[in-house]
């Protein structure tokens, strides 16, 4: 594992809370902030020109929103692309959906404490998702009229169902439940070393990303209800 910092770019049109997130970010050992920005333009040409490891992006920013600049920088057109991790007031940000799908590695609440909004950073630029189970949960009770499939959904839920085994669809509906890999562990009575490999094996599958957009796909293709 390399020794190099994290390279942080920090995203918020609030002048507090970024300088908030910087001294955080700056006090950790292994953070190094790269730059900051405060319209979502700014983000773009940031990112592009500093090669950050992680984007903490808010989603309400002037100019260009977080969830278009998300999909310009972490989009399936997207070279190279950063880790974007999307900070939001969950209650108030109807688009934390959107901004999963446009290529966002996880979301905090702006709320979070500073420990968690540190470890979140460093769990994307791990190359893991960052789904906290009770975010997942409120996610799902907010949104679940969004994440009805349509009736062409169903071809591709037949598709995955072909693609992976009973376990595998059972980790993955639990996933979407907002469970964490210890709560899947424990539910289904197996390790939690054993649900890693399924989720991995379930990603590889699918030709999916991170957990996030294996939570995604499930609610997109009526695997799981949202109710």
């Amino acid at each position: 594992m390399s020794s190099d910092p994290i390279q942080v770019l920090v995203c918020d049109d609030q002048p507090l809370v970024r300088t908030g997130y910087v001294t955080i970010f700056s006090a950790q050992p292994d953070m190094e902030v790269v730059g900051e920005a405060d319209n979502g333009h700014a983000a773009v040409e940031a990112a592009q020109r500093l090669l950050p490891d992680v984007v903490v992006m808010d989603i309400r920013m002037p100019l260009l929103d977080g969830i278009e600049a998300t999909r310009r920088l972490a989009g399936p057109d997207a070279v190279a692309p950063p880790k974007v991790l999307v900070v939001t007031t969950f209650n108030v940000d109807a688009y934390v959906y959107d901004a999963l799908r446009a290529g966002a590695s996880g979301f905090l609440l702006k709320d979070a404490p500073p420990a968690e909004l540190v470890g979140g950073v460093r769990t994307v630029a791990r190359g893991e998702a960052l789904l906290a189970p009770a975010v997942t949960r409120s996610l799902i009770g907010h949104y679940a009229e969004r994440l009805r499939p349509s009736d062409t959904s169903r071809p591709a839920r037949e598709e995955l169902i072909r693609a992976l085994t009973r376990r595998e669809l059972d980790v993955l509906e639990l996933i979407a439940a907002g469970l964490s890999n210890a709560e899947i562990a424990e539910t289904l009575f197996i390790a939690s070393e054993t649900v890693k490999t399924y989720v991995s094996r379930i990603l590889t599958k699918l030709g999916l990303r991170d957990r996030v957009q294996a939570v995604v796909l499930a609610y997109r293709v009526g695997l799981v209800s949202g109710r």
